[in-house]
């Protein structure tokens, strides 16, 4: 009893350390999947820094509940985690990637069900986890955070304010937002009005100069004429 205690012990130990330091970690049913389907998965997530394991229920509750993590919900029915690791040349897996790799292979194996997960700490639906898939691989992320430095002081700084803990794919959600409002009728009408504001104010400094002139000049006019009378 107590050898078996001390397994499951190790196991709970494992896996709370695993959710702590992964990237990302996604919670998938598997009930329906046969064994060359889930060697299948495992390969798929393997290639892209992802690893598919499976727990049982009761441990890994034990694990999330040390964690202070709601996902009490997902840990129903036959559940594996598919963790953000290595890839086989050791560089850095990739959150996104995993999550399109599991994301592609539900499209053919209907037995895979995203459930939900996390990223960076934060807990994820499972609509955000599709959206996560449909995110560009890293590499072309740090792509466009190049570009974004390029931008203009004023709009860097407004991207960098708004970056929350996970920088890649805030970046990616604002330069979204860019890319959709650019050329946009209220866009350009809001810059239409900015020109408009201009003009008038430089037109009033107009007025304003001209206005000094003229006092200057009827000033310079009473002193002469002053001069004339004493």
């Amino acid at each position: 009893m107590g050898e078996i205690r001390s397994r499951k012990a190790a196991v709970v130990e494992e896996v709370r350390d695993r959710i702590a330091n992964t990237e990302a970690l996604v919670l998938t049913e598997y009930r329906g999947l046969d064994v060359p389907a889930l060697a299948e998965l495992r390969e798929a997530l393997r290639a892209v820094g992802g690893e598919y394991k499976v727990y049982k229920n009761t441990l890994v509750r034990l694990a999330v509940n040390e964690l202070n993590l709601d996902l009490e919900e997902h840990l129903v029915g036959p559940t594996a985690l598919a963790f953000v690791s290595e890839k086989p040349d050791g560089t850095k897996g990739d959150a996104a990637a995993v999550a399109k790799a599991l994301s592609e292979f539900a499209k053919s194996n209907e037995s895979l069900v995203v459930k939900g997960g996390l990223l960076e700490g934060n807990l994820l639906s499972a609509d955000q986890i599709k959206a996560l898939a449909k995110l560009p691989p890293r590499e072309v992320l740090l792509a466009q955070i190049a570009g974004a430095l390029a931008a203009p002081l004023q709009q860097l700084a407004g991207l960098l304010n708004a970056l929350p803990q996970n920088m890649a794919y805030a970046l990616k959600a604002l330069l979204d937002q860019k890319a959709s409002t650019e050329g946009t009728p209220e866009v350009e009408e809001a810059e239409e009005a900015e020109e408009v504001e201009e003009a008038e104010e430089a037109e009033e400094a107009e007025e304003a100069e001209e206005a000094e002139e003229v006092q200057e000049i009827e000033i310079e006019e009473a002193t002469a004429e002053e001069s004339e009378e004493s």
